[in-house]
């Protein structure tokens, strides 16, 4: 039975980071004619790859666990509705306030509220897609409040007025040198005889953040996953920094994807042992961060939940591509990808690059408004192998190929091949008419299509299969 949360409707345009100012192939060809970058890109992607593949190899039953994976994320979808209501009565109990938000302009609404009623103009944040998809920064900003991003490579990007290019390491396409660049010139109270050696670059960025640690009484974050049978909420990371924002302040907001929900912690086992292996090689992420809304006299006091949906029910909608919605944003497609490896994730437009960003940024936006990003793959099929929840991507590439807006002249062409192919005696008869050739042209450009503006019609062979088969 499909099923929809009852607001199908895309993403609004004009507020948030899922639409680019220009089409995927105009700023993949800049990116490819940036060196650095492209040396960058390279030698992370094949040091987190390695690192992921040893630790995969070490689990006999990683494939039983991807598929345990994709069924909970598929029930989950199943019975969405049902499943976040039931995680918005646990967080009530629990002394938690739940706001539901249809868009990116009612979630930055909901949080610049709820830090103005605290009196608060700085709040401090764990790193957070759904915060970068819906421009939260932004609307704090305008709303005269500063956000400061605690997650290291966040931090980067926020210092260098700079967008993320991956959703697990936002400041992948920075070396260490021009990240030493960076802090001289916007890290208030840098020492200016600062090196790019990376541990003293960590103790920068250390020293910088442990003031507003402990001085700021607002954090805001987003959650890694959402448990409806407790109303708990958990979020992983690396360096501490989640722990810290998690603990500390007076007030947390968390804003969640929809789709982050699963049902029981037992659920929950199985992503904590996918996640760490898929994403950063690890076998356990150093800091797993649960709570359940609110203890008396331990942690944030004030806590909210914001459940965003900007896109998800007409994601949701759609039974061939919602399974994007699978996604536990883990990098592991984009780790693979030959295409993200040499373009970066700038390319991509939007705050989700790479195989998963090409099928989810177009669906959470409408396919018209994206409409270059599914042609962003080769269809090799690495990140399908990769993903550790079983997200067919490939498939979900074709469905949307077929949903974007094509020439007219495509269009017509393709008609007619298709009329032509469902015609065994036309197709035969075409295939043995020599002006074909002539039609074509040199690989085909003179044909009216799309594709072949970046392909080569193959050559005409001389002797077609049937004609070889009959002489046989």
């Amino acid at each position: 039975m499909t099923t929809f949360l009852g607001m199908p409707a895309t993403s609004p345009r004009g507020v948030g980071h899922l639409r680019g100012d220009e089409p995927f192939p105009v700023a993949a060809h800049r990116a490819l004619a940036d060196d650095q970058l492209r040396r960058n890109l390279r030698h992370a992607t094949t040091t987190i790859r390695g690192k992921s593949g040893r630790v995969i190899a070490e689990l006999p039953d990683w494939q039983e666990l991807r598929s345990a994976g994709s069924a909970i994320k598929a029930d989950v979808m199943s019975r969405l509705p049902s499943l976040l209501e039931e995680l918005e009565a646990r967080v009530v109990e629990r002394g938690g306030v739940v706001h539901w938000a249809a868009d990116a302009n009612e979630a930055n609404a909901i949080v610049t509220g709820l830090v103005k009623q605290t009196g608060s103009d700085r709040v401090i944040k764990v790193k957070s897609m759904a915060t970068q998809e819906i421009a939260l920064n932004e609307a704090l900003e305008a709303a005269g409040i500063q956000a400061v991003e605690t997650d290291l490579a966040e931090l980067i990007v926020q210092l260098g007025n700079d967008k993320p290019s991956h959703i697990l390491v936002p400041a992948i396409h920075r070396n260490r040198s021009e990240i030493r660049e960076i802090f001289l010139a916007a890290m208030p109270g840098v020492d200016p005889a600062l090196t790019d050696d990376p541990p003293v670059l960590a103790a920068a960025a250390r020293k910088y953040l442990r003031e507003t640690f402990l001085s700021t009484t607002v954090a805001i974050s987003g959650a890694n996953f959402g448990i409806a049978e407790t109303g708990t909420l958990a979020v992983v990371e690396s360096e501490g920094n989640g722990r810290m924002c998690l603990t500390l302040p007076e007030t947390l907001i968390t804003v969640m994807g929809i789709e982050k929900v699963v049902p029981t912690w037992q659920d929950l086992e199985v992503f904590l042992q996918l996640l760490p292996r898929a994403s950063t090689g690890e076998r356990m992420n150093p800091y797993t961060t649960m709570w359940t809304g609110v203890t008396p006299g331990d942690g944030p006091q004030n806590f909210h939940l914001v459940l965003l949906d900007n896109g998800r029910s007409a994601v949701l909608a759609d039974e061939a591509g919602r399974s994007a919605l699978h996604c536990i944003r883990c990098s592991a497609c984009l780790n693979v990808c030959p295409v993200y490896e040499r373009t970066g994730g700038h390319a991509y437009g939007s705050v989700y690059p790479g195989p998963i960003g090409a099928v989810l940024s177009p669906q959470l936006t409408g396919v018209e408004d994206n409409a270059s990003l599914p042609f962003a793959s080769s269809l090799c099929g690495a990140c399908f192998d990769a993903c550790p929840v079983k997200i067919d991507i490939p498939s979900i590439l074709v469905h949307l190929r077929n949903k974007a807006p094509h020439k007219a002249a495509e269009r017509a062409a393709m008609r007619v091949a298709a009329y032509t192919m469902d015609r065994p005696e036309l197709y035969a008869r075409a295939q043995r008419a020599a002006k074909l050739a002539r039609i074509a042209g040199r690989r085909g450009r003179g044909l009216p299509l799309g594709w072949n503006e970046a392909r080569d019609l193959p050559e005409i062979p001389e002797q077609t299969f049937r004609d070889w088969w009959a002489s046989r």
